[in-house]
């Protein structure tokens, strides 16, 4: 009992951190557009990722999460090991400012734990693993080929329009465009402790895992958790995502923000845990690639493209460090 009420503790403040340090995917457009302040900006990120609890309800990412390993091979010190390694992680690329994705570290920590415990590779589901290391890439690249294209589209619709009007207008259709994009937001990534939290109390009570089983109160409390990180703000990252790759307009953070929340939105119903740093990093490429190629910082890209390659290994490998310690005290 004690190592699963210390389990679903961490999983809460890992949903927190995980807010925290992805709010500044929800506000960075919208801040450095200067259509909100910031504390604006993170009370209404936070509240549309708690309104996302009542869209997505069918909690196919938490089940792709914690489907990742085999039930057999799952035990409390797996589950343990693997949300403790993600919250360093997560907390390390914040400190960095360093947008890496929560997602993964989480899917990574839960890999690497079960591998200490087994010592092969057999632990994983890898229907599972290789969709989710798919869309590392896809997920970006969607998110810029859309923003791309949608940027176009309205650049084109709106060539006659009066610069200080249109300007009006997509001030007042941001606020819409990143309410969808937290809304997807809450609705990929709070549901992603929530699998291991259903896992370690099905294991706990030994019955076979089943998502449509998990109590109500765990999407409650990871969508509450959540919301609240995100209106504690995660400023070291908002520099990066805002400014740094490229100079952002109202124009182009509705497109930005729309292109992301469609990707978010697309994934979750089909079951895929994907990071919405990524999503929104290429949605932002892709609206500064419709100025010119150069207009885009491609050096911070190759960094963070960096950062979220390495998050998985990076990730199992703490994780399996950590799982052993354990087992000294447990």
């Amino acid at each position: 009992m004690t190592l699963l009420v210390i389990i679903i503790i961490l999983a809460v403040i890992f949903d927190f951190i995980n807010g925290f340090h992805d709010s500044a995917n929800s506000i960075a457009t919208i801040v450095s557009t200067k259509v909100l302040k910031p504390w604006q900006a993170v009370i209404w990120a936070a509240l549309f990722n708690f309104i996302a609890f009542f869209i997505f309800r069918d909690h196919k990412v938490a089940n792709t999460i914690a489907k990742t390993v085999y039930e057999q091979y799952i035990d409390l010190h797996v589950i343990l090991a693997g949300i403790i390694a993600a919250i360093i992680w997560n907390l390390l690329t914040w400190w960095y400012g360093i947008p890496s994705s929560s997602s993964h570290t989480l899917i990574g920590g839960f890999i690497g734990a079960a591998f200490a415990k087994v010592g092969s590779w057999k632990v994983v589901i890898m229907a599972n693993l290789t969709k989710t290391v798919l869309f590392i890439f896809l997920s970006p690249l969607i998110g810029m080929v859309l923003a791309f294209l949608i940027t176009l589209a309205v650049v084109w619709t709106s060539r006659k329009a009066n610069p200080y009007k249109a300007d009006r207008w997509f001030r007042r259709l941001q606020l819409a465009s990143s309410a969808a994009f937290s809304l997807g937001h809450g609705g990929n990534d709070a549901q992603k402790v929530m699998g291991l939290i259903a896992v370690a109390l099905a294991y706990h009570n030994g019955v076979k895992f089943n998502i449509a089983d998990m109590p109500n109160w765990v999407p409650v409390v990871c969508y509450s958790a959540i919301a609240l990180g995100t209106m504690s703000g995660g400023w070291r990252i908002v520099k990066t995502m805002g400014t740094r790759i490229t100079k952002v307009t109202p124009l182009e953070g509705v497109c930005a923000e729309t292109a992301g929340a469609s990707t978010l939105i697309l994934t979750e119903q089909l079951g895929i845990p994907v990071s919405t740093t990524h999503t929104i990093a290429g949605a932002i490429m892709g609206v500064g690639a419709t100025k010119r190629l150069t207009a885009v910082r491609w050096g911070v890209t190759v960094n963070l493209l960096w950062a979220w390659v390495l998050t998985i290994p990076v990730s199992a490998l703490m994780a399996s460090g950590i799982y052993l310690l354990l087992h000294l005290f447990f």
